[in-house]
């Protein structure tokens, strides 16, 4: 084990997803930037009777392309989607895990929820035809941490393990945890991210009972549903997936001649300590964490580029998150290009955070900004520079900020990196 070392800086050397706009890093970053909505009708379950009957579903998608077939009975659908996108993210950097260096390799991997389809469908086998119906194996695959334990059996990273749950902000604050592993000397290198699989008739009727979705404005395609800071937005379409990300110490990816797409610089973590279901007056939590990354990267409001926001389309949780960024960034506000890729791919939920950190590194790495669909009617409220067209543009420094429900409130600062 590497002493510790503070000092020691973290980048970015593999990316990997699965999601409703491509099941690789390069096909979801080319329909991003191509505006292709991965918004449709529902078909995991029959949703037609119902007025909210859109998600962003993974299509196409193999789980046995990523774990064998009797792993793929035994798990729920967000670890396959999480495997995935961890063996994307290793196989993309590069990096081969030996035993040499897998003690050195560390996962720390999330998800906002338990494996809930697990849990329903032994529910009904154990209430239909008994005990010996249900799955010996359901306990053990189906803890909130079983994408984490799954990834490091499959890939062999024998590290620090973890799993940090905090609902919509899980997946970014896997990644801060995962760069704060390396900067403490625990690992040389972590595959960071989250998954999410929330796609079942139980939790989209707890949703509609909260009032959160939305729909199309009339006689509009099922994609406009999801219209981040719009004036007419009312509420958020679900969606799945998973992002993950290969975080490594720079001095080891700069040995080993690694491809590196960004630095990570700081991140940010608070609660609002206000609600479950409400963000806290003027977005005053988020504010908090988004200056804290700032704070902890050394970087200037003035030296930010880019947000991905959380953008959730919701009239309340988008207007908290500009009164956020306007109070962290004031009269540089206007200057910030605003990305909301939720308005392609839904509300991945517990996912959410590592997809679009990948989308922001890909910003930063690529000098591009993907434009937030359907937004037509700008909100006063909100007052933001909302990217409405892709948009080529270098970034230097870009936050990725996420809010999860309970008050969770993440935020990671990326740079874009230079060869320094």
């Amino acid at each position: 084990m590497r002493n510790p070392d503070h000092g020691r800086r973290v980048v970015v050397t593999g990316m990997g997803v699965i999601s409703p706009v491509g099941n690789d890093t390069r096909t979801a970053w080319r329909n991003l930037m191509n505006g292709v909505s991965g918004i449709g009708p529902l078909t995991r379950f029959d949703a037609s009777a119902s007025d909210h009957p859109y998600a962003g579903e993974v299509r196409n998608f193999e789980p046995t392309q990523w774990l064998s077939a009797k792993d793929v009975r035994r798990s729920d659908r967000a670890v396959h989607y999480g495997v995935a996108a961890a063996k994307q993210a290793l196989a993309d950097s590069g990096l081969d895990i030996t035993d040499r260096n897998h003690h050195e390799v560390g996962v720390v991997f999330g998800s906002g929820g338990f494996s809930q389809q697990l849990v329903l469908t032994n529910l009904a086998a154990w209430q239909e035809r008994g005990i010996r119906a249900v799955n010996p194996f359901f306990v053990a695959n189906g803890l909130v941490d079983s994408a984490a334990a799954m990834i490091a059996i499959e890939t062999g990273a024998l590290g620090h393990n973890a799993c940090m749950v905090t609902s919509c902000a899980t997946g970014t604050h896997n990644i801060a945890e995962g760069a704060a592993a390396i900067r403490r000397g625990d690992c040389v290198a972590v595959i960071a991210g989250s998954t999410e699989a929330p796609l079942l008739e139980l939790i989209h009727v707890g949703f509609v009972s909260m009032h959160a979705l939305g729909s199309p404005r009339p006689g509009q395609p099922p994609a406009d549903v999801a219209r981040p800071f719009d004036r007419s937005r009312d509420g958020f379409v679900m969606g799945e997936g998973a992002g993950g990300l290969l975080l490594e110490d720079l001095a080891i990816a700069k040995e080993r001649g690694a491809r590196i797409y960004a630095e990570v610089v700081g991140s940010g973590s608070s609660s609002d300590g206000y609600a479950m279901a409400a963000p806290a007056e003027h977005g005053e939590g988020s504010a908090r964490a988004m200056a804290m990354a700032l704070e902890r990267g050394r970087v200037r409001v003035d030296d930010v580029d880019l947000i991905n926001a959380h953008g959730s389309s919701t009239r309340l949780g988008d207007r908290r998150e500009s009164e956020a960024i306007w109070t962290v960034f004031g009269d540089r506000t206007p200057a910030i290009a605003i990305s909301a890729t939720k308005s392609q791919t839904g509300h991945m939920m517990g996912a959410t955070g590592a997809f679009e950190a990948c989308a922001t590194v890909m910003s930063i790495y690529e000098g591009c900004v993907p434009a937030t669909l359907n937004y037509r009617e700008p909100d006063p409220a909100c007052n933001l520079s909302v990217v409405t067209e892709a948009t080529e543009r270098p970034i230097r420094f870009a936050l990725s900020n996420n809010l999860g429900l309970g008050g969770h409130n993440g935020a990671i600062l990326f740079k874009r990196y230079e060869g320094d």
